[in-house]
């Protein structure tokens, strides 16, 4: 697995630069891991006609309304994927296993897909295939403006709320976060890390 790390990146150029790893991937048969972070902006999926009352930028996930801003670990996955509930799988159990040590009161909920401290929403994911590779990723709350994030409900689900690492009591830095995923994540697939 090879990890490239891209710091702060407006989302836009994050989204092309995932589309050339993408390309990469299915030139290289490797398996690649972005680690970034976006300033302030919302998203929404492609699928989502919603009107959320705040600015947003259409995307060509799925899903519907997300919030990303400094503060928040992205992990794009562009994967070799010839069996993608097994992919999906293997993301969620690296996940479960850094919450497992960090914050075991996380709950991964398969009806609303992502991760939740009882009725507070801590990470999301979401993925897309194309030619057997996959793009997009997990977006994890390390430590970031909860009042900006909870301007929109995440993911549009009603009676749900953005939180954070930090504001659950964890004091975990932004690149302890990301050493520990990376790890748990190459654990999870069983394959090496290599820097980009």
């Amino acid at each position: 697995m090879r990890v490239h790390r891209w710091g702060v990146i407006p989302y836009e150029a994050g989204r092309e630069r995932m589309e050339r790893l993408h390309r990469l991937a299915l030139r290289d048969g490797e398996d690649h891991l972005a680690l970034c972070t976006h300033p302030a902006i919302y998203t929404v999926g492609r699928d989502d006609e919603g009107e959320w009352g705040v600015p947003v930028l259409r995307c060509d996930r799925g899903g519907s309304v997300t919030c990303h801003s400094e503060g928040q670990a992205i992990f794009y996955f562009c994967f070799q994927v010839p069996d993608p509930p097994r992919f999906y799988r293997r993301v969620r159990r690296a996940f479960e296993a850094f919450f497992a040590e960090a914050l075991p009161t996380v709950a991964y909920d398969p009806k609303r897909p992502g991760w939740y401290v009882d009725d507070r929403k801590i990470a999301s994911l979401g993925f897309r295939y194309k030619g057997g590779v996959s793009l997009h990723g997990v977006a994890l709350n390390v430590d970031v403006d909860l009042a900006f994030h909870n301007r929109v409900a995440p993911c549009g689900l009603e009676g749900i709320t953005a939180t954070s690492l930090a504001a659950e009591g964890v004091r975990l830095g932004m690149e302890e976060v990301r050493h520990r995923l990376v790890l748990q994540i190459a654990r999870s697939f069983d394959t090496s890390v290599e820097e980009g």
